[in-house]
């Protein structure tokens, strides 16, 4: 790496974005105490439109908005490489543009968020039939029929309506504090379900009584964790990735040192995958990929339609890529 450059790494500014940022700034550092990086923040489409009123538009934000600016920045030479949350990036990159390296996988299970009974406001906008009090760790079957509960993601929608066909799921939009707030103030609300892995990276804590506790997380909220089983990740969930331009060995080089090896052959699986279903289709698509020695299993179900179609493949790492297209040509024959 020639001496004295700055390596510029392109990020978001959101908080969780930053606190994704400085983990990648705190391992390069660690790996190369002789070089200089820095965080170069640039926002996005997708930030811009996180700024909407949720009344104003019901529907999710599409793949691409949260990457596009970022990519531009690689590609004019504003940057050196750009960190994103994996599940955020399309299948499909621009030209000249690689992913470089994936980070060790954070935990990969949704959790479910809801008001602490004593804490729930019982006014004339709560009438009896929406009151219901529920323990700690209380479970997505405990809720009351008709309760209503918020995500972002039509693929966390769709098995929630699995799991319980009677309750009602709405979305919402805005940062993982924003969506805290809004639960614990809105009584049309009894329930939010966010990722795992982003509340862990913003140094969110579930306490053991499943109580949440971090900055600015609004008091009387409780927790309860999915299982894989219920509630299968969407592709990429919990991964950080390093995007990066082709033929750009030095920085590649720099990639190569953070790469974890295990959680890349699962997101190249994973991704290869979503690819053949459609790429970043709005469509709810989620897919989960394991290792056990050198051998890969992916999971994968595709809700299309009212129609199901669910998958499990196992085969050596150096296959992901062939077990992921083989997983999403099955579901297709059958979806």
């Amino acid at each position: 790496m020639e001496s004295g450059k700055t390596i510029r790494i392109a990020t978001r500014g959101s908080a969780l974005a930053l606190a994704q940022a400085n983990t990648v700034l705190s391992q390069f550092e660690a790996e190369f105490p002789n070089l200089d990086f820095e965080l170069k923040i640039i926002r996005t489409t997708g930030d811009k439109l996180q700024a909407v009123p949720i009344a104003d538009t019901n529907q999710p934000l599409p793949k691409g908005l949260f990457t596009k600016e970022l990519e531009v920045a690689l590609l004019s030479g504003e940057a050196d490489l750009a960190v994103h949350s994996l599940k955020d990036l399309p299948t499909e990159l621009p030209d000249g543009l690689k992913l470089a390296a994936v980070l060790e996988r954070a935990d990969v299970r949704d959790v479910l968020i809801y008001r602490r009974s004593e804490s729930q406001s019982y006014s004339a906008k709560a009438p009896p039939s929406r009151r219901q009090c529920l323990n700690p760790h209380a479970t997505i079957f405990e809720f009351s029929p008709a309760s209503t509960i918020a995500t972002a993601s039509t693929r966390r929608e769709a098995q929630i309506l699995l799991l319980r066909p009677d309750l009602k799921v709405v979305p919402i939009r805005g940062n993982v504090g924003t969506r805290l707030q809004k639960l614990a103030d809105q009584d049309q609300l009894d329930g939010l379900v966010l990722a795992l892995a982003g509340m862990t990276r913003l140094h969110f804590r579930i306490a053991p009584d499943g109580s949440l506790h971090g900055e600015g997380v609004p008091d009387g909220l409780l927790t309860s964790i999915f299982s894989t089983e219920e509630m299968l990740p969407c592709v990429g969930q919990g991964a950080i990735g390093l995007e990066t331009r082709e033929n750009d060995p030095q920085i590649e080089a720099l990639c190569a040192r953070v790469n974890h090896r295990e959680t890349y052959y699962c997101v190249l699986a994973e991704r290869a995958f979503l690819h053949a279903m459609g790429g970043g289709c709005l469509s709810p698509v989620a897919a989960y990929a394991e290792i056990q020695g050198e051998t890969l299993r992916l999971r994968a179900a595709s809700f299309r339609e009212a129609r199901i179609g669910r998958g499990d493949l196992i085969a050596p790492l150096e296959k992901a890529i062939e077990v992921g297209k083989a997983l999403a040509h099955k579901l297709l024959g059958v979806v």
